[in-house]
């Protein structure tokens, strides 16, 4: 179980960014929250001293994965599953809006939640496939993304 969980995690980081540019700041807080709560002791224990940013936390908890409690890996796997999540709705709202995106949003700069707001503020106008794809992920964006 570990093994997938750390599979996972890895793979997730490598398109972190992605889901957490496009996603609520809530949402990615709350990865961050299950992580912290669950995995508490063992960031104190082994992790204190680590600089947050760039992985470097999980990093820490990943070189320490033979003493993490069961609370902690069950917070991680849960961030994980909660992660992969992201990534499969954004990959179908991605393939569902490709060229949604390019006719209304080629202009616009990847990152901080900018294509999202593209295609909700085209939303009327964008194909039905594009339209099902964001009410079928919710796509809800803020105006201070």
């Amino acid at each position: 179980m570990k093994k997938r969980i750390n599979a996972i995690l890895v793979n997730g980081l490598t398109i972190g960014a992605l889901v957490l540019a496009t996603h609520s700041a809530a949402a990615a807080e709350n990865l961050v929250d299950v992580v912290a709560e669950g995995c508490k002791v063992e960031l104190e224990s082994y992790c204190k001293a680590v600089t947050p940013g760039e992985g470097r936390v999980l990093a820490c908890l990943y070189a320490h994965e033979d003493k993490l409690s069961g609370r902690c890996e069950y917070a991680l796997y849960d961030a994980a599953a909660q992660l992969e999540h992201a990534i499969g709705a954004l990959t179908y709202l991605a393939n569902e809006c490709k060229a949604d995106m390019q006719q209304h949003c080629s202009n616009i700069q990847p990152g901080e939640g900018r294509l999202a707001m593209c295609l909700k503020k085209n939303e009327q106008q964008v194909s039905a496939r594009c339209q099902q794809a964001i009410k079928d992920v919710g796509l809800e964006v803020t105006e201070t993304q």
